[in-house]
């Protein structure tokens, strides 16, 4: 389940204050949206993320980001996609070559 909060702060603020949830939405994810948002967030932690998560198009994107210098190689050979230093600075053009 993915859910957001309202957005202005003050509007925040007054929820919890008033003993109220500041939730403002909430959906159920699909597998396919749960993979997607896995990729997303763990390409971004320091132990990155794990190489059979990506389908065949994101794991020939994956071996371009390694060629590219945006993927560190030690992880890789291990299953796993790290960012380098350059792949963080870019880390969203990775990730979205990663999951199409």
């Amino acid at each position: 389940m993915r859910w957001w909060n309202v957005k202005h702060p003050g509007a925040y603020a007054q929820a919890l204050a008033e003993g109220r949830s500041p939730g403002a939405g909430r959906e159920i994810l699909a597998e396919e949206d749960r993979r997607v948002e896995r990729i997303l967030l763990e390409l971004r932690l320091r132990e990155g993320c794990p190489l059979d998560l990506l389908k065949p198009d994101g794991l020939a994107a994956s071996r371009r980001a390694l060629t590219d210098g945006l993927l560190e190689p030690g992880p890789y050979d291990k299953g796993r996609a790290v960012l380098t230093l350059r792949g963080r600075l870019l880390a969203d053009a990775v990730v979205r070559d990663l999951v199409d």
